[in-house]
């Protein structure tokens, strides 16, 4: 469903992303891990559409998103790292713009906006100004938008930042039920959510992938068994020789 091939950024002088290949089948839900600066949001930047690689390409459902990136974004949901979303509209008006812009039939939205608003919980705030909003019910809109049109990849830059606990795990709920049907990727500094969401995670680290696996795979390499732990030892083994 998604393949990336050779992927590069470069930004002057530095190399952000350098030479990052991997693809993502239809039920895995993919964590990307990676220290502040390692490529991470640089890399799901690119193979949402965002940002263009200075070099390889990016395949979503065979389609090129460098040569079709209209064919290609059609498929993709994207949540990215922040929740930019327009702050004087109510989070209604707002999904109901994202439903025009995606074309979604008109007989097919009212009844679409009611889905999601229930899944992802916002009811009570829908007619509220998004400016007004706490962190975690403007992240939980950003996930609402993201998830509107069904699509079947969903790009999640830090899904569950500004959640509270119990947010956190309906997010999550929410993340494997999806995950059934769709190819997810889902960027977090929150290692337990690994454990708890992903089947398969990558560790990148100074722009290249240093780990391609399973979570249980990742702590198997740990004498403690702990993510936190193999991740410093990986990260941190890494950098003299990428350097």
């Amino acid at each position: 469903m998604i393949e990336i091939q050779d992927l590069q950024k470069s930004f002057g002088d530095l190399r952000a992303v350098d030479g990052v290949s991997f693809s993502v089948e239809p039920g895995e839900v993919l964590g990307f891990l990676g220290p502040n600066g390692a490529g991470k949001s640089t890399t799901m930047r690119m193979i949402t559409g965002f940002l263009t690689p200075t070099g390889g390409e990016v395949l979503i459902a065979g389609k090129s998103l460098g040569l079709d990136p209209i064919a290609a974004k059609n498929r993709i949901g994207y949540l990215p790292e922040g929740a930019p979303l327009y702050p004087d509209m109510t989070p209604r008006e707002l999904l109901e713009f994202v439903a025009e812009i995606r074309r979604i039939p008109k007989s097919q939205r009212k009844e679409r906006i009611g889905k999601v608003v229930e899944q992802i919980h916002i009811t009570e705030v829908l007619d509220q100004r998004i400016e007004t909003l706490s962190k975690g019910f403007k992240r939980r809109v950003g996930l609402a938008q993201a998830i509107l049109h069904d699509p079947e990849i969903l790009i999640l830059d830090e899904p569950t930042d500004g959640l509270d606990p119990n947010q956190k795990h309906e997010v999550r709920h929410l993340i494997k039920e999806m995950s059934k049907d769709k190819v997810i990727i889902l960027s977090t500094h929150i290692l337990e959510e690994v454990d708890a969401v992903c089947t398969r995670a990558i560790i990148i680290a100074r722009g290249k992938v240093v780990f391609d696996g399973t979570p249980g795979e990742l702590k198997d390499r740990s004498p403690s068994g702990r993510l936190d732990d193999v991740f410093r030892e990986i990260t941190t083994a890494a950098a003299p020789v990428l350097a």
